[in-house]
């Protein structure tokens, strides 16, 4: 049976995957060395904007209408352009199927969409909030189907997402992927007279601005040293501390105000490259989320492999680390769209819960034992 090749283009490199129907993958190296057994591309694409929310195959208007919105996201969709350029070229006899990071948050309801800015803003110039990172919190929502869920996905960039029944109800990354909590080189959120200021007195000219906020700015900006959370771990320079102490309680932060949105929390997921293999941002994080009852168990945590629950057993809070696999998510949706041999379904992931109850699967309809 044959195997959809999900091309994942980010800012810096280009990662190719063949994913069988069961949830098998195997990493490509190059188009070129694309197995012959393709059925079908799917190409990640950071960014939809208000045209694309679903899956789409891609012909020349598509490739087009998605030339328009590099400006949305320059870091992202324009290598993802440039990847279904090459790929088009080099396999033109499978469909290429685009699969958009914004479309799992277009559930997000007007009062976490919309910015309070003139209307010619945000009706003429769709300036709104569209949210990012949407196959991984999709995936993180259908392997821990409860009902209240808070996703970090915590990598080079990173965001917090409230899913309720399944659904996005709210997220920190907005119109672009620079907004929300800080992240490996990106600033996050900061104050907008912060860009003006520098601007209006000639300080910075645009670019510059633009290359500090995207580039020279979140755990590098802050530690002078590093952008990579395990060399900061490693560091007993005051300011490498001082930028994983910032990041712990911004994530906690926005966890703890996301949190609203769902009137509660049943379980925290913590996944991509961090969330996975960072104990100790795992556990700062829980810690100042003590209040909402996360509770982790401290050998659970330290010794975690995705997939793992290490909240303690009494926990009220479930809390989950979970290996990304966006390329799943990403071939599933082409599989869906051009009906070919389905995607094996996602299985729940197995939670403790305190007293041994199970948990409804609210998305998925199942139940989850203990």
């Amino acid at each position: 049976m044959g195997v959809v090749l999900v091309v994942n283009a980010g800012s810096t490199s280009l990662k190719l995957s063949a994913v069988a129907p069961d949830g098998s993958a195997e990493t490509v190296a190059s188009l070129a060395a694309a197995p012959a057994e393709i059925e079908a591309v799917a190409h990640r694409v950071v960014h939809g904007g208000e045209r694309f929310r679903e899956p789409v195959v891609i012909d020349d208007e598509v490739e087009r209408g998605l030339g328009e919105l590099a400006e949305l996201a320059p870091l992202h969709n324009r290598p993802a352009l440039a990847a279904i350029d090459e790929a088009r070229k080099l396999l033109p006899d499978v469909p290429h199927v685009a699969v958009f990071d914004t479309a799992f948050h277009a559930t997000l309801p007007q009062e976490a969409a919309v910015y309070p800015l003139p209307s010619r803003w945000r009706h003429d110039w769709g300036i709104r909030r569209y949210g990012f990172h949407g196959l991984s919190v999709q995936w993180a929502a259908e392997r821990v189907p409860v009902r209240r869920l808070v996703v970090c996905h915590l990598g080079g960039g990173c965001s917090v997402t409230a899913v309720l029944d399944g659904r996005s109800l709210d997220t920190t990354m907005g119109f672009s992927p620079l907004e929300g909590v800080p992240m490996a080189t990106r600033s996050g959120s900061i104050d907008a007279e912060i860009v003006l200021h520098l601007l209006r007195t000639g300080k910075l000219e645009l670019e510059q601005v633009e290359r500090a906020l995207e580039n020279e700015s979140g755990l590098l900006g802050l530690s002078g040293t590093s952008a990579r959370v395990e060399e900061l771990e490693r560091s007993d320079d005051p300011q490498s501390q001082l930028a994983l102490a910032v990041f712990g309680y911004r994530i906690a932060g926005a966890v703890a105000s996301i949190a609203v949105a769902l009137g509660g929390l049943d379980a925290l997921v913590f996944t991509a490259g961090v969330g996975e293999r960072s104990a100790p941002v795992r556990a700062d994080v829980c810690k100042r989320l003590g209040f909402l009852g996360v509770t982790l168990d401290p050998d659970a945590n330290a010794g975690a492999r995705p997939d793992a629950d290490v909240a303690a057993q009494d926990s009220p809070v479930r809390v989950v680390v979970l290996h990304a696999r966006e390329d799943v998510m990403a071939a599933t949706a082409a599989r869906a769209l051009l009906r070919l041999a389905p995607q094996k379904s996602i299985s729940s992931l197995p939670l403790r819960q305190p007293g041994g109850n199970s948990v409804r699967s609210a998305a998925a309809g199942e139940r989850v034992q203990a």
